[in-house]
């Protein structure tokens, strides 16, 4: 299997092949708008707007296993993430990212990059705290809150994981080496 094999519901009853996006840089996040990490928003959409041209994609994947940080349904989602955020990435259904119904796409997400590095003391203790009260956290390679991240090269290669503390800005450069 390859990430080219999942479909994927967008909004409104849509689906999204994944092949559609073959020969694109892709950066795929479980999202919460309602989480302390939600202002992420604001550097995903930059990334966005900065490299979409160059065939950056973001595939935002609301979830509401964490804290229940992500109420509402996807018209709602969409609609605060627009109006607050500006986005223009695209938005798909919320979904699970661990356990007996996670999405298929995130299973393998997670066997292709069992593993994310922290960076730093403040988001290694932040980490920590998450730890203590992620309750969907069952095995090592799990999601373990919102914003965690994977990046995927052109050629549908999951090439890294980063944390939720990890702020797409700091990241910056790895997409520019993708493009």
């Amino acid at each position: 299997m390859s990430i080219y094999d999942y479909t994927v519901k967008a909004r409104k009853g849509a689906t999204l092949s994944m092949a559609d996006l073959k020969g694109k840089v892709l950066l795929i996040v479980n999202t919460a708008t309602g989480c302390g990490f939600t202002p992420q928003y604001k550097a995903l959409e930059a990334l966005y707007e900065k490299y979409h041209e160059q065939g950056f994609e973001v595939l935002d994947f609301p979830c509401n296993q964490f804290g229940h940080q992500a109420p509402g349904d996807e018209g709602e989602i969409h609609e605060f993430c627009t109006a607050k955020y500006k986005t223009q990435f695209d938005q798909l259904v919320k979904i699970d990212v661990n356990g007996d119904n996670e999405e298929p796409l995130f299973t393998f997400l997670k066997e292709q990059m069992p593993d994310e590095e922290v960076k730093g003391l403040k988001n290694k203790a932040v980490m920590a705290q998450i730890a203590k009260i992620s309750k969907t956290c069952q095995k090592p390679s799990d999601i373990k809150w919102n914003f965690t991240k994977f990046l995927v090269d052109r050629d549908g290669n999951v090439v890294k994981r980063y944390d939720p503390t990890s702020d797409p800005a700091d990241f910056e450069s790895d997409i520019a080496a993708l493009l």
